[in-house]
């Protein structure tokens, strides 16, 4: 800031100058001349200097990684429910690939769980913890498999677009974020085409791809974390005595034998490119209450805990006879809301 500081200081004085002046004693056109040279001056002084250029405009890794690593900390503790693995791995995995200065690898990440527990919502605060605009920056590029990948006779060209919109965007920005939605209703051997970019090559045609994060989000293994869920709440242990080792082994054999999976027999999993498999515990009663009271806050609204309770029993829970786990988890709270408040 002390550049910018001075700067300004500069093109200031040269613009008092005049009037400090006697009269006559510089011409317009000198006056006219010196205050462009300053402006000039201090533009270049802008541009050149990374942190001051990137206040005005969106750069590559726009929030140095102590402050992207404490931004995800915070919002995740403040706006994930339920999600004990979620948050601690997450938290783990980012901070500690962005603070590696010499990553042999992409970090990869693949979202698991039922509709509802969060998947969206946590690659949107990573995104918004690396990039101010979230998922609107130039930096962070969305897929989803039925909107950009329909149809199944063009998967050659798929293929060939991926690979090309991929190297083109990390050509522009090394930490580029690349989120992959629906996985689990992508075309099998779709995905394959970006292992190259996901291997521990040091450079693939000049480009370096070390630097980027890519994020699957699928509902397979779905089935396989609540069978793990409930064996736990059966055996009278709480779900924060689950713990990675618990599920992840098999939560990846899940989603690599499912063929009505994107990840069918998929050489990111074969080669272990996928650095973790991240669980979402299906949600239960508690956690939907808590995004109800959340979600009321947020429009500005004191909380009726009777409207919470209510909102939150109306929704489907399964299984049929203990009814522990919401079958929509969060999804549909929103709409709930708009019935019970006149907003």
């Amino acid at each position: 800031m002390k550049l910018r500081r001075g700067a300004l200081r500069a093109a200031l004085a040269l613009v008092l100058l005049p009037l400090l002046t006697p009269a006559g004693a510089v011409e317009p056109i000198s006056v006219g001349l010196a205050i462009a040279g300053a402006a000039a001056s201090a533009l270049t002084g802008f541009i050149s200097y990374p942190r001051l250029y990137c206040y005005f405009r969106e750069c590559c890794l726009q929030r140095h990684e102590p402050r992207a690593a404490a931004a995800l900390q915070h919002n995740l503790d403040k706006k994930l429910f339920g999600q004990h693995l979620v948050s601690k791995v997450v938290v783990k995995a980012v901070r500690g690939f962005l603070n590696n200065t010499n990553a042999k690898k992409p970090l990869a990440l693949s979202l698991h769980g039922w509709t509802g527990t969060g998947k969206n919502f946590v690659s949107k605060i990573v995104a918004e913890s690396i990039y101010k605009k979230g998922l609107q920056s130039k930096y962070v590029h969305q897929f989803v498999a039925t909107l950009h990948f329909p149809h199944a006779h063009s998967i050659n060209l798929y293929k060939d677009q991926l690979q090309s919109w991929i190297r083109g965007n990390v050509s522009v920005c090394p930490r580029s974020l690349f989120i992959f939605d629906e996985m689990d209703k992508m075309h099998a051997g779709l995905i394959d085409s970006i292992k190259p970019f996901l291997d521990y090559y040091e450079l693939l045609d000049g480009v370096s791809y070390r630097q980027a994060i890519f994020i699957f989000l699928s509902n397979a293994g779905a089935e396989k974390i609540t069978e793990v869920a409930l064996d736990f709440w059966r055996n009278g242990r709480t779900r924060e005595d689950i713990q990675l080792t618990d599920i992840q082994n098999a939560l990846s054999v899940s989603v690599f034998n499912n063929k009505n999976s994107g990840f069918w027999h998929s050489t990111l999993i074969d080669r272990n490119l996928i650095d973790y498999f991240i669980p979402f515990l299906p949600l239960e009663y508690k956690h939907v209450k808590m995004c109800v009271r959340v979600e009321i806050e947020s429009r500005g609204y004191a909380v009726d805990e009777d409207i919470v309770s209510r909102i939150a029993e109306e929704m489907t829970y399964f299984p049929r006879e203990e009814r522990i786990y919401s079958d929509k988890g969060c999804k549909t709270v929103d709409a709930k809301l708009d019935y019970y408040y006149d907003f």
